[in-house]
């Protein structure tokens, strides 16, 4: 068992660090809002520490979950950051969906302190996280893979490495531009056939054996029908998820369209008071669905 601490406990975070508890590894966890640290600890025992530096102190295993770069900075640089009280040979492992940038920022930075750092993004949502079963795609050395991957799978389904640091935020960003044209699609055609006049379940379990199934089929189509969008991965979390990706193909000179068009749908949904509503959503700017519950 290892001595570990979380740091960031919003809704993905603090399940996975419950999980680590569940394990039996030692779990130190910080949160800004100390409240909540406090609340995770008297569900899952652990101890609270009061800095990023202190909850780095005594760990083996660094892990963080915040909203973005920025975020990511503060609790990683300054006197009360995580370096600060990194110890040798320790290993930080980020989990929150950020820049390439950042991810190679940090690899140097832990470097710097003879310690070693994994950009390690998740997929799977709330649910995932709630059960166990998240997607982790890794950016980092081979030799801090192997240690850090039997530690994750208390939270994980699957764990790969993707390549040198960085990697894995750019497999998310792929992740992300997958699922953004794919959920409009999903949108359009789940409104073409409210207004054809079908049977939505009817035309859900007869597509869905075909090629046109997918996990967001299987798990939104009848919810989005329903107007029902109070699930876990929120339309401002994938908003920031894809400017990062947008970004990036600027920058590597991959043409983006749909992707690019969809962000625009999302800030739609936005404007119409929907940034906490899942990214299902997107039919709303379709069709008024009477009875939504957001």
């Amino acid at each position: 068992m290892a001595r570990t601490a979380f740091i960031g406990l919003g809704v993905m975070g603090y399940p996975m660090a419950g999980h680590l508890a569940a394990e039996g590894h030692e779990v130190t966890v910080f949160n800004r809002t100390r409240a909540k640290a406090e609340q995770w600890h008297r569900q899952h025992g652990g101890r609270v520490a009061s800095t990023p530096r202190e909850a780095a102190a005594a760990a083996e295993f660094v892990f963080t979950c915040v909203g973005n770069d920025e975020d990511l900075r503060s609790v990683v640089y300054g006197d009360d950051g995580i370096l600060a009280g990194l110890a040798d040979d320790a290993l930080l492992t980020d989990h929150t969906t950020a820049s390439a940038d950042i991810a190679r920022e940090l690899d140097a930075a832990c470097r710097a302190r003879a310690a070693h750092f994994l950009d390690a993004p998740v997929s799977g949502g709330q649910s995932g996280a709630e059960n166990g079963q998240l997607t982790v795609m890794c950016g980092g050395e081979e030799g801090a893979f192997a240690r850090a991957e039997p530690v994750m799978r208390a939270y994980a389904k699957a764990v790969t490495l993707m390549g040198p640091a960085g990697s894995g935020q750019l497999t998310k960003m792929v992740n992300q531009i997958a699922i953004a044209g794919l959920l409009q699609g999903l949108a359009e055609a789940a409104n073409f056939a409210i207004r054809a006049g079908l049977d939505t379940d009817r035309v859900v379990d007869v597509i869905s054996k075909g090629a046109a199934q997918s996990w967001q089929m299987d798990n939104r189509w009848r919810t989005m029908v329903r107007g029902e969008f109070a699930f876990g991965f929120a339309v401002d979390w994938m908003r920031k998820d894809l400017k990062i990706a947008i970004d990036e193909a600027r920058r590597n000179g991959a043409p983006l369209p749909v992707t690019a068009l969809v962000d625009q749908f999302y800030g739609l949904v936005q404007q119409a008071g929907g940034g906490r509503w899942d990214t299902s959503s997107l039919i709303h700017n379709l069709v008024e669905i009477p009875g939504r519950k957001g």
